[in-house]
């Protein structure tokens, strides 16, 4: 019937879209978090099959309760941390019995965000979310990638980051090892602690620490010294991912395009202009812009590229 569906997965949310052949958005639907690796396998296969089910109800194309879909043409997901292919190969072959399609192709939420930004030409997507990553279409259409290598040893400024960063600032505060900060009562506020110190006995998760961002945002959006820092430090860490893939791509001395995605650089404005002087230092002549897209927009544009084949 030409229907092709676009998947972007995160560590926060996953969205759906159903376009017909013509490229019309027949339905839109979003669930919870999708990436294997934060939530587990059946999870994020079961966040993935309620973003589709209620994005077909939306298009009106599946009755409410339907517990399968008709077939599609293509459909094409872009899940965080499916470039391991560790975990691209289990959850390709559940796609493939779980999606009806013609075509199914599995990629990363960053490779999705790149197609959004550039379609198919040269340019960076850096993707500030619960994780970060930066992804490069090459000359000769190859991708490079830096950063994103999973928490805790990378994802450096993204969303978790910053949200970690803030607790142990405010315990350094509460210490004396550090500056105070008004993160600290908002933190206790926000998990309703006694004191800072009942974090430490505190279950938290991935979602739950990347959910203080915007406490972060607002501190230093009110000129907290601590705050403002943390979001500096996350700019230029993430100015260093765009930075390695130009030098590594060779455009360090021409225009090139380096686009903004995630929910980090949408609501901060602070780290996009830090992010950009960060960037302006190294390689002048790059050019960083937000995302004007939403990313499942490419999810959705190399579907029906996929669809379209013949063979």
């Amino acid at each position: 019937m030409g229907w092709c569906l676009g998947i972007d997965g995160g560590g926060t949310r996953t969205e759906a879209w159903l376009a017909d052949k013509e490229g019309k958005v027949l339905g839109r639907a979003g669930s919870g978090p999708s990436n294997p690796l934060k939530v587990g396998y059946r999870a994020a296969q079961r966040e993935i099959l309620k973003a589709i089910r209620a994005c077909l109800l939306d298009a009106g194309i599946a009755p409410a309760g339907a517990r399968s879909s008709p077939p599609l043409d293509a459909v094409c997901a872009g899940i965080a941390g499916v470039d391991r292919q560790v975990v691209h190969r289990p959850l390709l072959a559940w796609m493939r019995r779980h999606i009806p399609a013609r075509r199914h192709l599995l990629i990363s939420d960053a490779a999705i965000a790149l197609a959004a930004a550039v379609g198919d030409a040269p340019g960076i997507v850096v993707v500030a979310g619960t994780g970060s990553v930066a992804f490069a279409r090459d000359d000769r259409g190859g991708i490079l990638r830096a950063g994103g290598w999973g928490i805790p040893f990378d994802d450096h400024g993204a969303g978790y980051d910053l949200g970690r960063k803030a607790v142990a600032a405010a315990l350094r505060a509460f210490d004396g090892r550090g500056p105070q900060t008004i993160m600290m009562k908002r933190i206790c506020r926000r998990w309703e602690l006694r004191d800072i110190t009942a974090v430490t006995t505190k279950k938290l998760d991935q979602q739950q620490i990347a959910a203080l961002f915007p406490l972060v945002m607002k501190a230093a959006a009110e000129g907290d010294a601590v705050a403002r820092r943390l979001c500096d430090d996350a700019a230029r860490d993430m100015a260093s991912l765009a930075i390695a893939l130009l030098k590594r791509a060779g455009w360090t001395r021409r225009p090139t395009p380096v686009v903004l995605s995630g929910g980090v650089f949408k609501s901060s404005g602070l780290i996009r202009r830090g992010f950009t002087r960060y960037l302006h230092r190294a390689v002048p002549h790059a050019c960083a812009e937000l995302l004007k897209q939403s990313p499942v927009e490419g999810a959705l544009w190399l579907a029906r590229a996929l669809g379209q084949r013949q063979f």
